[in-house]
């Protein structure tokens, strides 16, 4: 039987925080018994059991798993420093007898070449080396003199009127950030992200949609002001004076130290074992985590395709992982096509998808709105940040600038609206 996943149980065993954080599931291993050990585990762990060898001697089936001595016998290969390494392997493995599988099923079944593709697809999905440093170049310890031990607190919005009313993005808490397409949503995160990092916070983004290059090319724009249009071809589009500004936007934006991965179809136990190990990589910066989005997010499971289940499985996750880490989470979601029809088109609780659960379990939930999207002759070119929700504080409503051909969000200085 396989020395990794012997390893791989024994370290659940020794350390049962990683159950929540693994990626692996009972099924992608290769011994049968190892998956019904796992099975245990997690059932032990949902009743609120403790994962060890006393709780282990209780089961009725003790034998059937391979009596106490197998049990000690795995735990005995527990090394939680090579746990990582570990999940990768056992993932390769169940890749490699999933990919033989879907070819022999494909030439008994005489499938189409599409089909192979889609199959094959699906198991390439579940990965974790999508990541992508936005500063590859610098060396971490570098900055070490620098730089403040650790962010203790709330992170900054970059907004001061939002800090004000909200207290900024505080450990533990999920904030909700919802609108129409087309509203901003992906460059208020990025302006969230850069902030965040600047402060001394660790940003990590997990883009379920758009790719590293343009989430990158978007941060650039609005970091240095750039025509969003130019970024397709800098050398062509860019005058001679933003050129020269290019490397100070590169150098002002890895100091962020923003942390990407762009993979599609991530689970929450995906982010988990990422986010654990960017922590101990940076381990005197805080982190605070972005989706973009909600929506896309894979559940631990089907529901049989009711969507009410799988949001409000995602959302109490994206809550336990927030209090679990103590990091704050901002999540952007997409609302749904009733808000066209209203007259006042200013988003409501009701107008994201799902939204029950959603509502129940944020802590902060912000709108976004722009006069100007709706009717062109406005004079109001502003963004509106609605903070329709706030579990510690009143609600009210932010105007600042946003700059469509950029990005850039820039805050205005009159007084916010309190309710």
């Amino acid at each position: 039987m396989s020395i990794a996943e012997k390893a791989f149980l024994g370290s659940l065993m020794k350390a049962e925080y990683l159950l929540q954080d693994t990626i692996i599931q009972p099924e992608q291993l290769e011994s049968t018994r190892h998956q019904e050990i796992m099975r245990r585990m997690l059932e032990l762990n949902q009743a609120g059991k403790n994962i060890d060898l006393i709780t282990f001697t209780t089961l009725p089936d003790l034998q059937s798993l391979g009596g106490m001595s197998y049990l000690s016998e795995l735990l005995s290969f527990a090394n939680l420093e090579k746990f990582d390494g570990m999940e990768k392997l056992i993932l390769d493995l169940w890749k490699e007898r999933e990919k033989r599988s879907i070819l022999t099923l494909a030439a008994m079944n005489d499938w189409s070449i599409a089909k192979v593709l889609a199959e094959l697809d699906k198991i390439n999905q579940l990965k974790m080396d999508d990541h992508t440093s936005l500063q590859q170049a610098l060396v971490d310890i570098y900055e070490a003199p620098w730089e403040d031990r650790i962010s203790q607190g709330s992170a900054t919005t970059g907004i001061n009127e939002l800090d004000e009313i909200t207290g900024g993005f505080q450990g533990g808490e999920v904030t909700i950030l919802a609108a129409r397409p087309s509203m901003g949503k992906s460059d208020v995160m990025l302006h969230f992200a850069k902030m965040t990092g600047w402060a001394g916070f660790l940003p990590i983004i997990f883009s379920l949609e758009m790719p590293e290059k343009l989430i990158t090319s978007r941060l650039m724009a609005s970091t240095g002001g750039f025509n969003r249009t130019k970024m397709r071809d800098p050398k062509r589009l860019l005058n001679e004076k933003q050129k020269n500004k290019w490397s100070d936007v590169i150098g002002d934006l890895s100091e962020t130290h923003m942390q990407i991965f762009d993979g599609a179809g991530q689970t929450i136990a995906e982010m988990r074992a990422k986010t654990r190990k960017l922590m101990s990589q940076f381990p005197y910066k805080k982190p605070v985590l972005f989706i973009d989005y909600l929506t896309l997010i894979q559940s631990g499971q089907a529901y049989g395709g009711n969507s009410h289940l799988q949001v409000s499985e995602i959302s109490k996750s994206l809550k336990t992982m927030a209090k679990d880490f103590d990091c704050p989470i901002i999540c952007l979601a997409q609302l749904n096509r009733s808000v066209e029809s209203r007259a006042d088109k200013r988003p409501m609780m009701s107008d994201i998808r799902e939204s029950g659960s959603v509502e129940q379990d944020a802590d902060v939930i912000l709108f976004l709105y722009r006069e100007a999207y709706y009717n062109k002759n406005t004079d109001n070119h502003s963004l509106e940040i609605i903070i329709s929700k706030n579990r510690n504080g009143p609600v009210g409503s932010i105007p600042v600038n946003y700059n469509v051909n950029t990005g850039r969000i820039e805050e205005q200085k009159e007084n916010p609206t309190l309710v």
